[in-house]
């Protein structure tokens, strides 16, 4: 061994039993230093279930964003499948050494999650420290017993899309009438007083002759006859007659079906999918109470009422003027109908926005369209729509609950900026600016709008309600079928046969019609002949 490689080596020696010193004055070992080493640079993993496809990317972004911040944890989404979800989330969490730490699930399931202990309550200082970011649908949604047990995230619910373009078109048409109306009445004023005063009087030096200039009105330059002021004043004033034409009741859109003078494309003025409750519920909404405000109690429930029956003889009414047939209709249908310009009202849900913007980018929309809130039925009778709130629920069998929860807050209140432009999700929490109206306006009726109960004795009552809506539709005694509803739902929750007492529906007053006497007119005739 040469000099220079044995000078090395004593030297590197020298530092392993300094090393090793210094590790025995410390009273720790060389593999309880690595094993240290190591544990320092683990990250703590979360587990984060939900099933829709959507969601990937953004999750995935936000599960990055959110390990920068936080050196010691990371985030694993998972996609998991929608059958069977909260029973393949209780498994794992039983059986697996992976188990979620927190997940994706609507509202309308809260209570079979938190009964099976997969649902931790949010820490109470944590809520009131945001609660006020969320409107009460929202509250009130991952609410259960007093307790909250979510944070919000998203939302689906149903609002008045509308064709803007047929409305201005017709509004521009009642103005032009009104104003040469007024024109023609100002014309006939002045020729039945003679003229204007001075007529005929001979030419004027002023405008006219040898030299003379004519000057242009104040605030315009010589040629410009103020047409751009006119247009944008038309403008203005179209905006503001399509605003007055907006409907707020149903008997709002009966009146314009009687005024409107549709395009030959147009085959409908008020067309939805009457087959599906997400876009029937709203007529009667109102008055369907189940479960009460929050949809967990099983002793505040009436669906059988005299308002919710008069809500649904004018929804059955209604097939008199939009005859829409159950067999044949669907959402999808309506919708591509909608872009065709041949429907100017109708109902739909946020997904609607996305459809039309990209219909219109590639030109297969011809139309602007707004959004507007779901009219009431009259001004009497209320309608309210439903919804569905998605939202972040921390597994109540997770070790991490601390990370997990504010994750969890992370992801439904700091990071929903970019929510619906990646995934097409409307955030549920206040303050998130779209750069849309129209998503504004879902987010208005969200605000008002019923959350989907989240009993599980009445899991089935949405289907079995949009059964009764198709058969009303259709003709069935709204009474008698609301209220064999109502019984077969309160069998379910009481656990007993129950039976509703019949409401007797007050007789509708029928028009007294006074019937001419013959007879007697012919008597009275003759008598004043006779009479010389």
């Amino acid at each position: 061994m040469g000099l220079r490689k044995r000078i090395l080596t004593a030297a590197a020696l020298a530092c392993v039993a300094a090393a090793v010193l210094l590790i025995g004055y410390s009273g720790r070992t060389v593999s309880e230093e690595r094993e240290e080493s190591f544990f320092a640079r683990r990250k703590e993993t979360l587990y984060f279930w939900y099933t829709d496809e959507a969601l990937t990317d953004y999750l995935n972004s936000a599960a990055v964003a959110y390990g920068e911040a936080h050196d010691d944890v990371r985030v694993v989404p998972v996609l998991a499948s929608g059958l069977e979800y909260l029973e393949s989330i209780n498994k794992a969490s039983i059986q697996s050494e992976t188990p979620p730490d927190l997940y994706i699930v609507s509202n309308d399931s809260l209570e079979k999650a938190f009964l099976a202990g997969l649902a931790s309550p949010v820490p109470e200082a944590e809520w009131v420290e945001i609660k006020e970011d969320y409107p009460d649908a929202a509250r009130l949604a991952v609410t259960y017993k007093n307790k909250v047990i979510g944070y919000p995230f998203y939302f689906e619910t149903s609002a008045l899309l509308y064709n803007r373009t047929y409305l201005e078109d017709f509004a521009r048409r009642q103005i032009e009438a009104e104003r040469d109306a007024a024109e023609a009445e100002a014309a006939m004023a002045e020729l039945e007083s003679g003229g204007p005063e001075g007529a005929g009087d001979g030419d004027s030096a002023e405008g006219s002759g040898e030299g003379g200039s004519q000057e242009a009105p104040d605030g315009q330059t010589p040629g410009d006859d103020g047409t751009q002021e006119e247009d944008a004043g038309l403008e203005q004033e179209i905006a503001e007659r399509v605003k007055t034409m907006l409907p707020d009741t149903i008997d709002d859109i009966l009146e314009f079906a009687n005024e409107y003078d549709a395009p030959e494309q147009v085959q409908a003025i008020f067309k939805w999918d009457v087959t599906d409750i997400f876009y029937n519920y709203f007529f009667a909404g109102n008055y369907l109470i189940v479960g009460g405000s929050a949809g967990d109690s099983t002793e505040n429930m009436n669906i059988y009422n005299r308002d919710a029956i008069e809500c649904l003889k004018v929804y059955q009414d209604l097939n008199q003027f939009f005859s829409i047939d159950t067999q044949e209709i669907s959402y999808e249908g309506v919708l591509n109908d909608f872009m065709e310009g041949k429907i100017v009202y109708t109902v739909a849900t946020t997904d609607s926005v996305a459809k039309l913007e990209e219909a219109k980018e590639n030109g297969t929309f011809a139309y602007e369209y707004s959004i507007s809130k779901v009219p009431d039925i009259n001004e009497h009778l209320l309608t309210r729509s439903l919804s569905v709130t998605n939202c972040v629920v921390v597994n109540g069998y997770s070790d991490k609950q601390d990370m997990a929860s504010d994750f969890a807050k992370f992801l439904t209140c700091d990071y929903t900026d970019t929510l619906y432009s990646r995934t097409g999700k409307v955030a549920s929490r206040y303050g998130v600016d779209y750069g849309n109206s129209s998503l504004q306006q879902f987010a208005s009726e969200y605000e008002v709008s019923v959350p989907m109960p989240k009993m599980v004795e009445t899991s089935n009552f949405w289907v079995e309600l949009e059964i009764a809506f198709a058969q009303i539709w259709d003709g069935a005694d709204a009474n008698g079928r609301l209220k064999e509803l109502s019984e077969q739902i309160m069998t379910q929750v009481t656990g007993a046969p129950y039976a509703e007492t019949a409401i007797e529906e007050e007789a509708e007053e029928e028009e007294e019609v006074e019937y001419l006497d013959e007879d007697a007119l012919r008597e009275e005739a003759q008598a004043e002949e006779d009479t010389p």
